[in-house]
């Protein structure tokens, strides 16, 4: 099992309810094929650096897990195939990478 560090970017024009039922979707698609999440932070809606398919806003997402490079690769095919999605990028995390990771948790934790 690694670790690895996804985020995804849903299209702006979702309702709450829809945004939440396509990030359950992912959490679903990782926990099926046996992967534990670790973290998940939303991120809420954000201006984008440029347009993407003509939306210049998106609702953003990130999920930490553990997982086999096998189910990396059904995660980003469930993503290809939903139009609610309009990029993602799957990283992952060396021992610097994942301890980093786990010090941005500890500090959310502490501020909650």
């Amino acid at each position: 099992m690694n670790k690895y560090e996804t985020v995804f970017i849903m299209t702006p024009v979702l309702s709450d309810q829809q945004m939440k039922e396509t990030v359950e979707k992912f959490k679903g698609i990782l926990t099926a094929q046996g992967a534990e999440i670790v973290n998940e932070e939303s991120w809420g809606l954000k201006k984008m650096a440029y347009p993407i398919q003509k939306k210049s806003t998106g609702f953003y997402e990130l999920i930490e897990f553990n997982a086999t490079p096998e189910t990396v690769a059904k995660l980003e095919t469930g993503y290809r195939r939903d139009e609610r999605i309009i990029r993602y990028i799957t990283v992952k995390l060396d021992k610097y990478a994942a301890a980093y990771a786990e010090k941005r948790r500890n500090k959310f934790k502490k501020e909650d």
